[in-house]
């Protein structure tokens, strides 16, 4: 059975979804569940469990927890500090059951260090600061050392956009109810959450989400049929040839690097378009690339092309932009590409004209020179600026950063779950596009290659570092490498499959 992606739905999906298996005891499912987690946590270690009750329906999936876990013989200590007479329905239940059970609560921290914290404060719905007497308990939290589960989500994240308002719950681990939401896996969300573990409480899994999480082993299962090599009667030209424009005076490394990847990652051809006047004639590192002045490679007449590594912003870059743009080819716009389209409303307007596939790949500073915004606004709300890119160029877009948003013209989205901070180094971006643009040149569509070149480059990383080659200190240039490794693991193990079942 071929693996799916996991599905991410935003607050209102999730409010849907709740509403329609209103009938089922989702909150008593979601409390055992959260215990679960909890018992798994503390081991058998003993000691105090603390369980830190809000006042809404997270507080109420906290008591149900606390129910359990004292059920289990385990020391449970719930610290509430609100008015049990204004809890909503389900959370008043889960509240008198608690009570009824034999348990108590109290609104002072306890004197001792606890095994355990559970955040139960606040859920999905927060959209303001904590503040007062709950800011004070969160404070608590992240000051004891102590691991730390949050329920839901940690309490002072925000569901959609993963950003963290101070103070917010810092958690070992976050059990979290139904399906992904965005805010877990961008922005602050992976620096708040620790490890994610779904649980979708007996609901059968949603179907038409969105939102998915990009994650390598999936994709790799899926790997399109050009990548697995298994055709013999093939030559150079049946995996495309691809065209890497760029490269003004200082920056005629960012061309090798993406032509490197581009490569290593299929291309059956890459040639290297210099803008500046006197091009280097070969890359000794890897003599196979042809270099050629830019307006050599648009005359030639590649599949697919990259525009944009080492660019610069010249007028000469911005006619180069515009002959790139009228071509009825795939193209993949990375940085200066993007800030020339940015500044320029003629350039933007070809780019939303096009036909052909566009694809673009902004970090957050050329998405906020795209958005007319700034980088604080850009990163504050990630999903909006994505997919507000993609809407107004009519593109398929990846928001480069922690969790890289892709949003698409279809109006579905990914989030990435692969790379880290080893990716934070100059030229990384470079070997993306050079990746991307590999895989339009073999003839991949648009949204797949776009989802296969994030997510593998963010892998490549992730393999480096499970190796000891980082994070501290890896380089682009180390990344194609890595990166055709997984492609080819999953090659052959696409291949394996499809001989085993004929």
């Amino acid at each position: 059975m071929t693996p799916e992606l996991a599905p991410i739905l935003d607050v209102a999906e999730l409010r849907a979804v709740e509403a329609q298996y209103a009938e089922q005891p989702l909150m008593e499912r979601a409390g055992l569940a959260a215990a679960e987690v909890a018992r798994g946590l503390c081991g058998d270690r003993g000691g105090q469990m603390v369980v830190l009750a809000g006042p809404g329906n997270n507080g109420g999936d906290a008591l149900v927890a606390a129910r359990f876990l004292r059920s289990w013989f385990h020391d449970v200590v719930v610290i509430f500090r609100d008015d049990a007479q204004s809890l909503p329905a389900d959370a008043a239940v889960a509240y008198r059951a608690f009570i009824g059970a034999g348990g108590t609560t109290v609104a002072t921290l306890p004197e001792r260090a606890p095994s355990l914290i559970v955040d139960g404060l606040f859920g999905i719905g927060l959209k303001r600061p904590i503040e007062g007497p709950h800011a004070a308990l969160v404070e608590w939290a992240n000051a004891t050392g102590a691991p730390l589960l949050a329920i839901d989500i940690p309490s002072g994240l925000d569901a959609i956009t993963g950003h963290a308002r101070a103070p917010t719950v810092r958690a070992s681990a976050t059990a979290t109810f139904i399906a992904l939401k965005p805010g877990l896996l961008t922005g602050d969300g992976p620096d708040h959450c620790g490890a994610l573990s779904v649980h979708p409480l007996g609901l059968d899994a949603p179907s038409g989400a969105r939102g998915h999480r990009l994650d390598w082993p999936v994709l790799a299962a899926m790997l399109p049929t050009v990548l697995t090599r298994r055709v013999r009667n093939v030559n150079k030209g049946t995996f495309g040839t691809l065209g890497i424009l760029g490269g003004s005076e200082g920056m005629s490394g960012a061309l090798i690097l993406a032509g490197r990847a581009a490569l290593r990652s299929g291309a059956g051809k890459v040639w290297l378009g210099y803008l500046m006047a006197d091009p280097p004639k070969f890359d000794t590192g890897m003599p196979e690339l042809m270099l050629r002045h830019a307006g050599a490679v648009l005359e030639a007449e590649p599949d697919a092309l990259v525009m944009g590594p080492g660019l610069g912003t010249s007028d000469a870059a911005r006619s180069l932009l515009m002959r790139a743009l009228a071509l009825p080819i795939p193209v993949a716009l990375d940085a200066d590409a993007l800030n020339l389209i940015a500044r320029d409303p003629a350039l933007f307007a070809a780019t939303q004209a096009r036909s052909a596939p566009t694809l673009a790949t902004p970090h957050p500073g050329e998405a906020a020179r795209m958005l007319a915004s700034d980088i604080a606004s850009v990163q504050n709300d990630r999903m909006r600026a994505a997919r507000e890119i993609a809407q107004r160029l009519s593109a398929n877009v990846v928001l480069k950063g922690a969790g890289s948003v892709l949003a698409h013209p279809d109006g579905t989205w990914d989030i990435n779950a692969s790379g880290g901070p080893a990716l934070a180094t100059a030229g990384s971006g470079d070997v993306l596009s050079g990746i991307l643009g590999a895989l339009l040149a073999q003839g991949i569509d648009a949204k797949a290659a776009l989802r296969i070149a994030v997510c593998v480059h963010g892998a490549a990383a992730d393999a480096l570092v499970a190796r000891g080659c980082g994070p501290l200190g890896v380089t682009a240039s180390e990344l194609p490498d890595a990166a055709r490794e997984l492609l080819n693991v999953a090659a052959r193990a696409a291949t394996a499959t499809a001989d085993r079942t004929g």
